[in-house]
């Protein structure tokens, strides 16, 4: 009897000339895996990081995800973006002097710094409208808040929606990610279907995160406009979008806030919860109530790792001072309760 092989999978033993065994099935393309990891590994001696990047998740989608080999493609994969965060690709460093102002400092250069990117980005911002799918329900869903607050209104607001379905599209063209445009759901908002998944809970959370950061964005540059014109229809933009997006961070499901909080760990889950505990008592707002009461079910029961993402907890912190200032713009003609 002929010596048994090792699986490239898992390493079990399984029969001469077969592949894998019946657990690793998807590696019956050994060779293209091989290939693809070879490939990596010269992009890397390259320095062409991002290349690698894509090499490496192509190599990752034949892996069953339970191996030793996925985890060790992974490290592989968060080690890269890492290494192209600190080179240089995050935001522009804060101006010292509103550094003294802690979380209200980096929400201010936030702000400013999303509105640039919405100016500067505009390529990006249309690429989605040119897929017939997200265009016809982009319309459908502007029909039917055309129906609830007219056309106005609709307009604005699905185009709030769709900016900020593109930063998660942006964040994971960034992170060299296969997914879709954005497709709407007429009444429910709009998604963003994935063909490859983030390797690590940090870049889960750069995806997470960067919807509501681009929502901050376009909720603020529609604040100068209301603040330029003096029109209700702005200011009703303005708190639209902030509510939205701070409905988002609630950190349950499929939500953003589920995936920003992933790489946080718990004394930096307590801290967000203070803070958006005291947001809801300044403010008496109900979606802060939400939110919050889910950060702290998070905090004290949920799973937490061992260290905090430093970059996730800051912009999940300057969100939620952002947007709950903007939350709070006056509209004439409809009272605060």
């Amino acid at each position: 009897m002929r010596d048994l092989e090792r699986c490239p999978g898992c390493g079990a033993e399984i029969p001469p000339r077969r592949l894998a065994c019946p657990v690793c099935r998807r590696l019956l393309h050994a060779d293209a895996l091989t290939s693809l990891a070879a490939d990596a590994e010269g992009h890397e001696a390259a320095g062409r990081n991002d290349d690698a990047v894509r090499a490496w998740r192509q190599a990752l989608d034949l892996l069953p995800p339970e191996v030793p080999q996925a985890d060790t493609v992974r490290a592989r994969i968060d080690a890269l973006t890492k290494q192209a965060e600190s080179a240089g690709t995050s935001a522009p460093a804060m101006p010292g002097w509103l550094a003294p102002l802690g979380v209200a400092g980096v929400a201010l250069w936030k702000v400013k710094f999303l509105v640039v990117l919405l100016l500067t980005k505009g390529k990006l911002v249309l690429l989605g409208l040119t897929k017939s799918g997200t265009l016809l329900t982009m319309l459908a869903s502007m029909g039917v808040y055309w129906t609830l607050w007219g056309w106005q209104f609709a307009a604005g607001f699905v185009l709030m929606i769709y900016i900020h379905e593109m930063g998660h599209v942006a964040a994971l063209m960034r992170l060299g990610i296969a997914a879709s445009a954005p497709m709407f759901v007429p009444g429910l908002g709009a998604m963003v279907r994935l063909s490859q998944y983030p390797a690590s809970a940090r870049e889960d959370a750069r995806v997470g995160l960067a919807g509501p950061l681009w929502g901050l964005g376009a909720t603020a540059a529609v604040y100068v406009l209301a603040r330029a014109t003096a029109q209700p229809l702005f200011a009703a933009l303005t708190q639209a979008g902030a509510l939205i997006n701070l409905f988002n961070l609630t950190p349950v499901w499929q939500l953003d806030g589920a995936r920003g909080l992933r790489p946080l760990g718990r004394p930096a889950r307590l801290a967000l919860a203070t803070l958006v505990t005291l947001a809801f008592l300044a403010t008496s707002e109900g979606v802060l109530l939400v939110v919050g009461l889910a950060l702290w079910w998070q905090a004290v029961a949920g799973d937490a790792p061992p260290l905090t993402d430093r970059r996730a907890f800051v912009e999940f912190a300057g969100l939620v001072v952002a947007l709950t200032a903007f939350s709070q713009i006056a509209v004439p003609g409809v009272p605060r309760p």
